[in-house]
């Protein structure tokens, strides 16, 4: 039915038939316990008490003469079967003996209250007592019976449809509210889901803790999205912007040389020299677009070994020797003994070369770039320091994201980046078991903390890895 088709009416149905299901076990519980008869049981072993003690009292009137007497009597004004037992448990004499024999118990399992059967398959209640002369006193009366329309008609169904209907008015009222205290959350987070990424719902407060949970991970989630777009976004633009500024280079160049416009020798060469770096530049971008591509797709083949880590790192400094001395940038290197570790050195020597470029790119001149490596209990310890331009407060937490261009303060005249180094660098290290993290102020300098721990031979997919790292 379509009316049950919604969560809100599913959740409504369901507290209607718990509600009608205990109410319906209630009347069956009240049902029973009627049919038992609990307090007709009382009451009837009261009276049968009563009777005992008023015969207790005044046994001492009876004679072999007077005691059939004395019982027939009390048989009459009581309406009570009463039964006589000698010492041995024999019958001597039953006030009621032409309504059938009573099963009598031995006198062993004679109790002072308690069920006996006729011949008939008829149900007594009795009691019994010890005369002073050693026979057996036992009142006995037929069990009471209830009738099954009486007690529904008098005693079951007045009350409980006079409660019963109060209760299950509130009781739906209740069910309604609950069902729309649930539902209207997940509501308005159905319409905010056909609105995403443009709607955030704004009612993470209301609802049960699972559905603002569930509020809150969704708006988490609008936000990674709008995030993501506009990061891709960005990135689009900037690599069209790489592409085309390269590309009308070429073409330009290209044409001059086909139309005979450099006509010199030096303007050929000129010409090719451009076409030549654009087209570098181009390559490069290309396969920094391919290696994101094998990231994400984890393909990517680390070809772990044993290397030293602190030939890697002045190998590193060695590279970059000249073009710091040419700026005048003091390059410091600090290893203190030698690091061995499992790992991919062309890969490394790739997170090294990248972050020791960005800081020479946006150190000074005068400025100071040091590198520092330490092991603790293991762990490799590579920390990377400049005293550049920094990097500010609102840039910082994107910046190993891919497709982020960092803000224009890290962005040189001639050298703009697609804001694809950094991403690469922290697939890298991940792929090693390790961790990256920056730390910078602007106008003071940026500093880059590398973690690498003793890699694992066997572990040599970045699928693996990810899974380690995540795990």
């Amino acid at each position: 039915m379509k009316i049950f088709s919604t969560l809100r009416s599913r959740l409504w149905l369901s507290y209607a038939l718990i509600i009608f299901a205990a109410l319906g076990l209630l009347m069956l519980a009240l049902f029973i316990y009627l049919l038992r008869s609990p307090i007709l049981y009382r009451q009837t072993r009261s009276n049968l008490q009563a009777v005992k003690t008023v015969v207790l009292k005044r046994q001492g009137e009876f004679n072999e003469r007077t005691i059939e007497k004395t019982l027939a009597r009390t048989d009459e004004n009581f309406d009570l079967r009463l039964l006589l037992l000698n010492s041995k448990g024999a019958l001597v004499y039953d006030t009621r003996a032409d309504e059938g024999r009573l099963k009598l118990p031995s006198l062993e399992r004679l109790r002072e209250d308690s069920l006996m059967r006729d011949e008939n398959g008829n149900i007594w209640l009795y009691s019994a007592a010890l005369l002073n002369n050693g026979q057996r006193l036992i009142i006995a009366t037929p069990r009471p019976e209830v009738q099954v329309l009486a007690v529904l008609k008098d005693e079951l169904l007045p009350p409980f449809w006079g409660a019963g209907a109060v209760a299950i008015l509130l009781s739906l009222l209740l069910a309604f509210l609950m069902a729309r205290w649930i539902a209207d959350p997940l509501q308005k987070i159905l319409v905010a889901t056909r609105e995403v990424p443009a709607q955030i719902v704004s009612s993470a407060e209301k609802g049960p803790q699972e559905v603002r949970e569930l509020t809150q991970a969704f708006n988490e989630m609008v936000t990674r999205v709008q995030s993501t777009q506009q990061s891709q976004r960005e990135f689009v633009a900037n690599v069209s912007h790489e592409l085309k500024t390269p590309l009308t280079s070429i073409q330009g160049f290209s044409q001059a040389l086909l139309d005979g416009t450099a006509e010199t020798l030096e303007a050929r060469n000129q010409a090719a020299q451009v076409i030549y770096d654009e087209s570098s530049r181009m390559h490069r971008l290309a396969l920094d677009l391919l290696d994101l591509a094998r990231f994400d797709a984890g393909i990517v083949e680390m070809d772990f070994a044993k290397i030293d880590l602190a030939s890697l790192l002045r190998n590193t400094e060695e590279k970059f020797a000249l073009r710091a001395s040419q700026k005048s940038i003091k390059l410091e290197i600090n290893i203190d003994g030698d690091f061995e570790i499992l790992g991919d050195g062309d890969r490394l020597a790739q997170v090294f070369t990248n972050l020791v470029d960005n800081a020479l790119k946006h150190t000074s001149v005068g400025g100071t770039i040091q590198i520092k490596a330490d092991d603790y209990g293991g762990e490799k310890h590579i920390e990377i320091r400049d005293t550049g331009t920094g990097i500010s407060p609102e840039a910082l937490p994107y910046i190993f994201e891919r497709f982020y261009q960092a803000d224009p303060s890290r962005r040189t005249a001639g050298k703009s980046s697609s804001g694809l180094g950094l991403a690469i660098v922290k697939e890298i290290v991940l792929a090693h078991g390790g961790k990256i993290t920056a730390e910078s102020i602007v106008k003071i300098g940026t500093v880059f903390q590398i973690t690498l721990p003793f890699a694992q031979v066997d572990i040599t997919t970045i699928i693996s890895r990810r899974r380690k790292h995540k795990a």
